[in-house]
């Protein structure tokens, strides 16, 4: 819950920041990754979890790429990397919050808890 509410926020602000700084030479830029193949689901404890055990998580060389390219364009922000990824955010933008919330849950729960 505290990770989506601080990605909520992350994104919020950083919306407000790129219109604040319009005309001034500075952009920002909402770089939104999938699962990238990281320490960070581990290091979260999340290793055991179902996207901490999925396969084909993304490149973070690419996502990398992706979030500096978006940043030069000028871009507010960017969903990176694989296809999978970026076809995530567009059921994002689609599904209500509720439905968000519970696909979360089955996500970041281990696997064989309930």
């Amino acid at each position: 819950a505290v990770y989506n509410a601080s990605k909520s926020f992350i994104q919020s602000l950083s919306q407000a920041l790129h219109d604040e700084l319009r005309g001034t030479g500075v952009t920002v830029t909402a770089l939104m990754p999938g699962p990238t193949e990281t320490n960070f689901f581990r290091r979260a404890g999340m290793a055991s979890t179902r996207i901490g055990r999925m396969s084909g998580k993304d490149d973070p060389a690419e996502v990398a790429r992706e979030g500096f390219a978006a940043l030069i364009d000028g871009d507010r922000k960017v969903v990176a990397e694989s296809l999978l990824t970026k076809a995530m955010g567009i059921g994002n933008r689609l599904l209500p919050d509720s439905v968000k919330a519970v696909a979360n849950r089955v996500m970041s729960t281990p696997v064989g808890s309930k």
